[in-house]
């Protein structure tokens, strides 16, 4: 995956601010793949609109190119099926499934608030990844915020530090490319 990848797939590009492909880890860890064969994490976190599961899903495809066992996934799809495979008595079987790729891409993490249950079977499967299988996440909340989708506070501090720990943060900002992009249709006429 190039750098301008997003400008070649359609993906509006700013040039009034860096975007998170401008990193300066983008072309030689995550490009590479580097951060999948050394297991770490990485956070993108920004508001809506602005090009994190874009970039979940290009890295996630870069790792499969790259022969990586990839698994993409909302986090609302995840809880709920981890709550039907624990009501199933599958739960081991399930989480060691997700501990096996190499790369798990957690979509959506704070848009739904989840109950003390599936935040726990979450933080297990965190768990089961951690410091071997790199997980990707895309929030849209900061984790200052993450109490309101963690209720409990010590869970929510074990959840970040897991998804922190030797790994990247990147804030992809507030400006929406597709509101940037819709304003700018409706000014050319």
């Amino acid at each position: 995956m190039q750098p301008d990848s997003r400008a070649r797939s359609g993906c509006p590009t700013s040039t009034t601010r860096p975007t998170p492909t401008s990193h300066p880890l983008w072309s030689t860890t995550f490009a590479t793949c580097e951060w999948v064969k050394k297991g770490e994490p990485l956070c993108l976190i920004g508001d809506s609109g602005t090009g994190k599961t874009h970039l979940l899903i290009g890295l996630g495809s870069a790792a499969a190119m790259a022969g990586f066992r990839v698994r993409y996934a909302l986090a609302a799809r995840l809880v709920n099926e981890l709550v039907e495979a624990a009501d199933e008595k599958q739960l081991s079987k399930t989480i060691a499934r997700y501990g096996r790729v190499d790369l798990l891409c957690i979509d959506e993490l704070g848009y739904l608030d989840l109950d003390r249950r599936g935040a726990e079977m979450l933080f297990q499967v965190l768990t089961e990844r951690e410091e071997r299988n790199s997980v990707a996440i895309a929030s849209n909340e900061s984790f200052g915020g993450w109490t309101k989708t963690f209720t409990d506070p010590r869970l929510c501090a074990a959840i970040v530090d897991r998804l922190t720990f030797n790994g990247t943060i990147i804030e992809t900002g507030t400006e929406s490319y597709r509101l940037a992009q819709t304003k700018a249709k409706q000014q050319r006429g």
